[in-house]
């Protein structure tokens, strides 16, 4: 009988692919710790969410693969999860070394629900089972602070001999917003360079942790806030919010351009406030229109992360500090932003993966 080889075993693995990045395990690095002892193959398939729903998927296909190779009599296959991070390039100074992935959500205009949208995506990476934080950078406008329910200066603290501001909780995130330093009725009024020296201070001075994704509220428009960022870190991506009107997306299509201008991948549009249904009666209006952020993503070549409606209960539990997807992670609201989440999630591993 032949021998079996770590060379078969690879081989035989190559024609399992991972079913949301399209590729084999083996050249997308997944597979490790590979032993081959009289028969007996063992190895670890490295996922790239903790979470990860098609687990039980990759095990039949690496074992129907490995079923093909004579003289194998066990196959013991272990999982382990690494979110994996893209690496800062072109100039950038990383100001967040410990953070993986800098994901923006961004808006074209205000009024939108970005702060919303930004909140529950964060929490639904964590509970895909990643390690996720947010920073709230609208500077001008912060509302992280009353949509996570969280109040008060954040506290010092010494990190190797070094003075740092450490994130405030909440939800099992840390967050950390402008708004924690300022007076409920205090305006900020600062202009470019201001602004940017305080999102640096948001950036540097903050003991972040390692984080897989860190979320980034933006403020709207295509200015300032945006340029530092850009300039400062290696940003993985961004998130368009839009709603389905005409006016909000001409608004949403200035920044995609945006973005493209400073070489930050649009990772998707989620259409906001995408129709209304009657609790009472159950018919359903499109206040705002319907579709409009669908087609602009399909016309302009970009993902489609989803549609969310306009509901009560998205509104409440924001201005209660307390995210749809963190009071009601079962209810269908927060399945809409999980699936979002779960899309985000796919489109910065599939990036990784293709660099």
């Amino acid at each position: 009988m032949e021998r079996v080889t770590e060379e078969r075993v690879f081989e035989a693995l190559r024609q399992v692919e991972d079913p949301e990045l399209h590729r084999d395990i083996v050249s997308l690095g997944m597979v490790k710790n590979l032993a081959v002892t009289d028969g007996q193959v063992s190895f670890t398939v490295e996922l790239t969410t903790p979470a990860c729903p098609l687990r039980e998927t990759i095990d039949a296909d690496c074992k129907k693969a490995l079923s093909q190779i004579a003289g194998i009599n066990a196959v013991q296959i272990n999982f382990g999860a690494q979110v994996r991070g893209s690496k800062a390039g072109g100039g950038q100074t990383d100001l967040l070394p410990t953070v993986k992935n800098v994901v923006l959500v961004a808006a074209g205009k205000g009024g939108v629900g970005k702060s919303t949208v930004a909140a529950n995506l964060a929490v639904a990476l964590k509970m895909h089972g990643a390690a996720a934080g947010l920073l709230d950078a609208d500077i001008y406008g912060p509302s992280v602070p009353i949509i996570m329910g969280v109040r008060g200066e954040p506290r010092q603290i010494d990190v190797n001999g070094v003075r740092k501001i450490e994130p405030t909780l909440a939800h099992g995130l840390p967050v950390m917003s402008i708004g924690f330093f300022l007076d409920a009725d205090q305006a900020v009024i600062w202009r470019g360079p201001m602004l940017g020296k305080a999102l640096h201070q948001l950036m540097a001075d903050v003991h972040w942790g390692d984080l897989d994704y860190l979320v980034v509220d933006m403020p709207p428009g295509t200015g300032d806030a945006q340029l530092t960022l850009a300039q400062n870190v290696p940003l993985k991506g961004a998130v368009i919010i839009s709603t389905p009107q005409d006016l909000s997306l001409i608004d949403a299509r200035r920044g995609l351009a945006m973005f493209k201008k400073v070489n930050v991948p649009v990772l998707g549009i989620v259409e906001n406030m995408s129709y209304f249904q009657c609790p009472e009666c159950g018919t359903r209006s499109d206040i705002f229109g319907h579709g409009g952020a669908r087609h602009e993503a399909e016309r302009l070549g970009v993902p489609f992360l989803g549609e969310i409606p306009l509901h009560m209960s998205i509104r409440t539990t924001s201005d209660d500090g307390n995210p749809v997807v963190a009071s009601d992670p079962d209810g269908p609201h927060a399945a809409i932003y999980r699936a979002i989440g779960t899309r985000v999630r796919d489109q910065l591993q599939g990036a990784i993966a293709a660099a």
